[in-house]
């Protein structure tokens, strides 16, 4: 095997560990995500899984459940979008691609 080879195995046997070393950590990361001024609170792993959803009783309205639902959406969503950039960073800081091929991550 000539070193150029040697050289470029070694390359992505270090990225290949680096990726893992970024999938462990945001399986482990906790990311909240909220919506109403705090009212409404999202928590996603680091891969984006809705972990819990947190409402304070003063946003509970049983005539106006559709304010709710799309404080509750926020809410997810700002999570997710964090969850995200929070993914992108990790890579970034172990120097692997990042954006729209994330290698299956998110």
């Amino acid at each position: 095997m000539s070193n150029r080879m040697k050289k470029m195995l070694a390359q992505a046997q270090k990225m290949q560990a680096g990726l893992a070393k970024v999938q462990k950590e945001l399986e482990e990361a906790r990311v909240e995500g909220s919506a109403g001024g705090g009212m409404v609170k999202a928590v996603v792993n680091g891969r984006g899984e809705v972990l819990s959803v947190n409402l304070s009783p003063d946003v509970v309205d049983p005539d106006d459940t559709e304010i709710l639902e799309d404080m509750i959406l926020a809410a997810i969503r700002n999570a997710t979008e964090q969850c995200k950039e929070l993914g992108e960073k990790k890579m970034r800081e172990m120097g692997l691609p990042t954006g729209g091929d994330l290698g299956g991550l998110m």
